[in-house]
């Protein structure tokens, strides 16, 4: 095979079975890698009656085809799993450096299932895998996990590690790579199944293997062109990070303001990239192979977070648990930062549900008592803090918190559900769908919750144009005409990369799809183009919707908050829009071929090549 190991290891921990199958060329062709290969094998591997914290849940991790090419952003890493936040699908991306090591080790990916009886890690290299006791590691955070398994290994691996919020199932645990510097899969708790497996972490070793590429002159041209134009229209983004933008984001009403509430706040100037770069930050981390370099370090030296040094915080975190929570320290965002970094937290997650406690405490649905004495109150970064901690060991009320919003509305009952901010169960990312209507339906349909990078479609409202899909203007952002058919044009070209395992940054520093469907061919010898490349991911968004069809999901679950939909804030570049999901959706699917309950027609399964995962039965391992 070109591209491809074509290996995949299959882990049984349960057992202590560890075996290497090969991957079928044509699978790959038809479900690529990444994402698109990894629902096909959680679809074959779990069904309606997997418990995501079973043992009969898989987690599966699978690098893309293009990881170790040298291709500018292809060394990513695609976790999917069935979540134990949502009861539904789950992926989870992350960037840094274990998805080239597990390439260059001869695997495209693993396949975990069964709970090992004691703790326990996984090492991963050419001579193959071994499960090893991970007793000692028990309880340790990231950071220390990373030392210490390097000073076992060498300090050449790359581990994968949860912490101590994923050895205690945190409904929202992340799995960390690349010690502090802290690259995070952080979303829809797939550190929490890594927990239940009682697997403290993956050690990939340097390895020395590489794909074999179809055409390496041309690939070698294509990295030395794409690199100087990435690092060149990436300059923005390296100078500050994701961060950079946190203050025109406010701007244009796209930043979430004390739990979605407010339009404004007027505070981004004080904790966004610029800032950071004038007092914290001390380096920029890239990922594997990226020209672009948008990672920080930080070190705090003086005051009451002396000694915090690491990975700095992103936008979204800044958003999360500054913004939402209405904490305007950028030091105590970095201490926030820190703390779920090491205790295995998604931050996006995080901060929702604390935003959502500082509101449920202020309307009287959480007292001080249930809080163990906290005042819960909102700007108040020692409480943020407190919290964080609570959450990660399921001390007190964080045993609560740690099951995400929409759990947590259930249970305090009363007007709680009103402000509780998801969909699907997965709380929102730091975008605003009222500042774009493209992300309100982009958050309705996808397919693992609330979710910004399923479509991208927010950069497609604010001057992006894709002329190769037939995107040739920038939307009107708060408009509904064409939005049925933008959105899904997006996601499946989105699918794509998060299935090949590129980084969407790429595209706003000007790469087009051709030139990517130019990289599969000279790659893995195939004859694409931009249609098949279309096509292709269509298939794998539909797949993922029959995943969660056969967990029950239809239109009743393509919604938004109320409050959301219902709520003007009436200050900020967004005060008065309401996005009309009913409308759009009416479009969408209709675009997608899909019935009035949002359901894939068998005809529609059929053209993309879906039939066996047509609705006929469920099997009931």
């Amino acid at each position: 095979m070109f591209g491809h190991a074509g290996r995949v290891l299959r882990v049984d921990l349960g057992s202590s079975d560890i075996t290497v199958e090969r991957l079928n060329g044509a699978l790959a062709r038809k479900y690529v890698g990444g994402s698109g290969l990894g629902t096909y094998y959680l679809n074959k591997e779990t069904n309606p009656l997997s418990r995501p914290l079973g043992p009969e849940n898989a987690l599966i991790l699978l690098t893309g085809p293009f990881a170790g090419t040298r291709l500018p952003t292809s060394a990513r890493l695609a976790v999917v799993t069935k979540s134990p936040l949502t009861g539904m699908y789950a992926e989870s991306d992350v960037g840094g450096t274990f998805g080239l090591k597990l390439k260059r080790s001869g695997f495209d990916g693993i396949i975990i299932t069964g709970r090992a009886r004691k703790p326990c890690y996984l090492y991963v290299s050419e001579q193959g895998a071994r499960i090893l006791d991970a007793s000692d590691l028990a309880g340790k955070d990231t950071y220390e996990v990373d030392d210490a398994l390097k000073n076992v290994h060498g300090q050449q691996v790359t581990v994968a590690s949860i912490g101590p919020a994923g050895e205690n199932m945190v409904s929202y645990a992340s799995i960390m790579t690349d010690g502090c510097h802290a690259r995070a899969a952080g979303r829809c708790g797939v550190g929490a199944v890594m927990g239940s497996k009682n697997l403290k972490a993956i050690v990939a070793a340097q390895g020395t293997q590489s794909p074999r590429i179809a055409d390496p002159d041309a690939v070698s041209e294509s990295i030395r062109r794409w690199s100087r134009v990435l690092a060149e229209q990436g300059q923005g983004m390296r100078a500050y990070g994701t961060a950079g933008g946190l203050e025109s984001n406010e701007f244009i009403g796209d930043m979430p303001i004390k739990n979605w509430a407010l339009g404004a706040w007027g505070k981004s100037e004080s904790v966004n990239g610029e800032a950071m770069a004038a007092t914290v930050l001390t380096g920029r981390y890239h990922c594997a192979n990226c020209p672009i370099g948008c990672g920080r370090e930080i070190s705090i030296s003086a005051g009451p977070f002396a000694g915090i040094s690491g990975s700095g915080p992103e936008y979204e975190t800044i958003s999360m648990l500054g913004a939402n929570c209405l904490v305007d320290d950028l030091e105590a965002i970095c201490a926030a930062n820190d703390l779920c970094n090491r205790y295995g937290l998604d931050t996006i997650s995080t901060g929702s549900v604390i935003a959502f406690a500082m509101e449920a405490y202020e309307r009287g649905l959480l007292s001080k008592a249930d809080c163990s004495g906290l005042e819960v109150k909102w700007g108040d970064a020692d409480a943020v803090l407190t919290l964080i901690r609570m959450i990660a060991f399921r001390q007190g009320i964080g045993d609560l918190l740690g099951e995400g919003v929409r759990r947590c509305a259930e249970e305090l009952g009363g007007v709680a559900e009103e402000f509780a901010i998801h969909t699907k169960g997965l709380e929102f990312p730091a975008h605003d769908p009222r500042a774009h209507n493209s992300v309100a339906l982009s958050y309705a349909t996808s397919n693992r919750g609330g979710c910004h990078l399923a479509g991208f479609t927010h950069m497609f409202e604010k001057g992006g144009v894709m002329p190769e899909i037939g995107l040739h203007e920038s939307q009107d952002r708060f408009g509904t005409d064409k939005k049925g058919w933008m959105t899904s044009k997006l996601q499946d070209a989105m699918g794509m990369y998060d299935s090949l395992k590129l980084c969407k940054f790429t595209l706003g520093c000007g790469l087009p799809i051709s030139q990517v469907v130019e990289w599969m061919n000279a790659v893995m010898d195939w004859d694409v183009d931009v249609d098949e490349f279309m096509l292709t991911g269509e298939r794998i968004y539909n797949l993922k919707r029959m995943y969660n069809v056969r967990h029950g999901a239809s239109r009743k679950d393509d919604d938004l908050p109320l409050r959301i939909t219902t709520s003007r804030r009436n200050t900020g570049g967004a005060a008065l829009n309401l996005p009309h999901l009913g409308e759009m959706l009416n479009q969408y699917y209709q675009v997608r071929a899909w019935d009035e309950f949002g359901i894939p027609t068998s005809a529609k399964l059929a053209e993309l090549g879906l039939g066996e995962f047509m609705m006929t039965g469920e099997p009931t391992k």
